[in-house]
């Protein structure tokens, strides 16, 4: 208790970032309408937000190495400030592009920081309490940002400053805890080839699940005002999906580790195409339906990173986890960023549930890609555990490395 009480300064930095940046992706889709973007520009928004975040994953241990974790985190959280306060003064889409970028930029920094001192904290013995509160947090966090939607006015430049005053907030216990810094770790290689050799359908995996959430959560505000909804519904729209995957969690991890991990993975690709389908059926049975929709369609999707990283992970030793963790980071990066332009312009072309038909598209192809690849070898005897893995940061392999090693 005593340890965890110690992190409460990393915990409230986190929650308050999240809240901040959480709530931007919907906000600046709903503000995007009310000004008449295009869905085309929309979409570029969620996609240069996921830019800045690969560049931020990559940048971050170094500029830790260089000023130190306070300085970096105060660093990003600046850049991410000025990102949200000038949305107002230059209404225009590709400026906002650039802001998003920066947002990204301070979402991936931040991250690296809180985590490495995170690394640099624990032990063996109190890894597994931290990194569950830690989850906690952070999904509770997210959840939070969504509700926070609904009480945002889009398009106004109060709603933006808030964001920006609470990312600013952020601040505050990182930088005045008396907890001693660490040392700063050795920023981890980037080696995506690395992923591709211990295991081809893990990393389709991981682009498969950039797919589905990148596209939903930053597209998703657009389909709802489609089929009808309001702001403070699709606030409640968008947590459903959060909620659905936080769920989905200890059940799909029980699974994961009884059962091989491709079957796993081919039955919720399989499921989340029919949650797909219930998802564009819903859109005529109410608002009820539409959230109990969204809520199955977070039970489908949002695991399939976590088992497609212990999919990885089986076939990879000790050493190799921090950078196959940052390998995997590294394609759903990629996949996060084309996924919200696309699936903007698919809704432009051919209307709302041709955002449910990429991404069950998608799907589709992991299933065949998983029964090709289990065709071409065995699972292997020893596994590792299931972990549900954030993607925050290319350092999150360091704080579930050791967690995910059998006795």
């Amino acid at each position: 208790m005593r340890l965890l009480i110690s992190f409460a300064a990393l915990f409230l930095s986190v929650i308050l970032m999240q809240l901040s940046s959480g709530a931007l992706g919907p906000l600046d889709a709903l503000s995007g309408l009310a000004l008449d973007f295009s869905r085309q520009e929309i979409g570029i928004l969620g996609s240069a937000h996921f830019l800045g975040f690969f560049i931020g994953c990559w940048w971050a241990p170094r500029l830790m190495g260089s000023v130190g974790h306070s300085r970096a985190f105060a660093a990003f959280t600046a850049t991410g400030a000025i990102g949200l306060l000038a949305h107002m003064l230059i209404v225009d889409a590709y400026a906002w592009a650039v802001m998003r970028v920066a947002s990204g930029l301070c979402v991936a920094g931040c991250y690296t920081v809180v985590e490495a001192w995170l690394q640099a904290k624990v032990s063996n013995e109190t890894r597994g309490r931290t990194m569950g509160v830690y989850r906690v947090v952070d999904m509770g966090a997210s959840l939070a940002a969504q509700l926070f939607i609904g009480v945002l006015e889009p398009a106004s430049y109060v709603s933006y400053n808030l964001l920006a005053i609470i990312c600013c907030a952020a601040l505050l216990p990182l930088t005045l805890t008396t907890v001693r810094q660490p040392e700063t770790p050795d920023a981890p290689r980037l080696r995506p080839g690395l992923a591709a050799r211990r295991s081809p359908l893990a990393a389709a995996g991981v682009v498969v699940a950039a797919l589905s959430s990148a596209s939903f959560r930053m597209v998703g505000p657009v389909y709802g005002q489609e089929v009808g909804l309001t702001t403070g519904q699709i606030a409640w729209f968008l947590a459903a999906f959060v909620l659905g995957g936080a769920l989905a969690q200890y059940p799909i991890g029980w699974l994961a580790d009884k059962h091989d991990r491709r079957w796993v993975l081919i039955w919720l690709s399989g499921a989340a195409m029919l949650s797909c389908g219930v998802t564009v059926v819903a859109a005529g049975l109410g608002t009820a339906g539409i959230m109990l929709a969204a809520g199955f369609f977070g039970l489908t999707t949002f695991p399939i990173y976590s088992v497609a990283a212990a999919h990885a992970h089986d076939f990879a030793d000790s050493s190799e986890r921090v950078e196959l963790s940052a390998a995997l980071m590294f394609y759903f990066a990629l996949g996060a960023i084309a996924a919200p332009f696309t699936a903007s312009a698919l809704i432009d072309a051919f209307g709302p549930p041709a955002l449910f038909a990429m991404i069950a598209v998608g799907h589709a192809g992991l299933i065949v890609f998983g029964l090709a690849r289990m065709r071409a070898r065995a699972t292997p005897d020893k596994r590792t555990r299931y972990v549900y893995a954030p993607r925050t940061s290319f350092l999150i392999g360091r704080l579930t490395g050791r967690t995910r090693e059998r006795d």
